[in-house]
């Protein structure tokens, strides 16, 4: 059976050799000098071997035997190895290393997650991150298939989700979005109905209107396009008129009008979503963490 060598005796037995004495490991190592005798002659029992010459009474420094000699560099090996995985592990536990992967719905993912990413990573340099950005179908659809650790996106029909778990933490209200010279631009608030007579692009949170009084509109439209870019530039060219959440909303553009939705008022929960049966790495654990701790609402 081979020995079970401990790495405290190795670093005892690396101290006497470096320092040329029983005495001056101890002081080292906060131990009295028998306890020091007795970890090296614990570890040369093990090994089968004696470590050190034996002394006399004249002698003041410790002497290594062939076999010490031959056993130290293989010691100090053993000792870094073992202290580069417990400081890997440690700082893997504190979120300071590692490699995280998330996802989320490209408004949250402009908005809210540069500043909060920014401030997390601060005291972390060493801990890589993989940030997806896309539509809430293909965020769940990653979470699903355990490409990231967990996704930032709304979670339409829960009950059919048991697997996993939701997290709410924003939530903002559908409008109508069309151009600033649009006939629907002249109010300040709609009802669905009004947009029936109107050239409607959906989009990927169209689903947001389901099982509400505004169903219909997802039959009528003409158009589908996913691509946040794609959508504006075709709602700027006056292309047609579509629903967004509020925090989906480019409000740099000065070509495009945001109008409240009331009849139906939609409300859109976005939050963190991950599965119910799999434990997230630590670096996900603290992140979720400091997510909700720092998920003040959007201006």
């Amino acid at each position: 059976m081979l020995p079970e060598l401990k790495i405290t005796q190795l670093r005892h037995f690396v101290w006497v050799a470096e320092l040329k004495g029983f005495h001056a490991a101890a002081e080292k190592a906060h131990r009295t000098q028998p306890a020091i005798s007795l970890s090296i002659k614990d570890l040369e029992n093990k090994l089968g071997e004696p470590l050190f010459e034996k002394r006399n009474a004249k002698a003041t420094n410790a002497e290594l035997t062939p076999f010490g000699k031959h056993f130290l560099p293989q010691a100090k090996e053993l000792i870094a190895h073992h202290d580069r995985i417990a400081k890997d592990m440690t700082l893997m536990a504190e979120h300071k290393t590692g490699h995280l992967r998330l996802a989320s719905v490209p408004s949250i993912a402009s908005r809210m997650l540069p500043e909060i990413l920014s401030n997390f990573v601060e005291n972390a340099p060493n801990l890589h991150i993989s940030f997806y950005d896309d539509n809430a179908g293909a965020v769940l659809n990653m979470v699903e298939n355990q490409q990231v650790d967990f996704g930032i996106a709304s979670l339409l029909h829960a009950e059919e989700h048991s697997d996993k778990t939701f997290i709410p933490i924003w939530e903002d209200n559908v409008g109508v979005v069309c151009r600033t010279d649009h006939p629907l631009a002249k109010f300040d608030e709609l009802h669905w109905d009004q947009l029936r007579e109107h050239r409607l692009i959906s989009n990927g949170t169209s689903r947001l209107l389901e099982d509400s009084e505004a169903e219909p509109l997802l039959g009528h439209s003409q158009f589908y396009i996913s691509n946040m870019i794609s959508l504006v530039a075709m709602l700027e060219a006056g292309m047609g008129v579509t629903t967004l959440p509020w925090f989906a909303f480019p409000q740099e553009s000065t070509k495009l009008k945001f109008i409240p939705l009331t009849t139906p008022n939609v409300v859109r929960h976005i939050g963190i979503i991950r599965m119910s049966n799999k434990s997230l790495t630590p670096a996900a654990e603290s992140l979720v963490q400091f997510i909700l701790e720092n998920s003040g609402d959007a201006e």
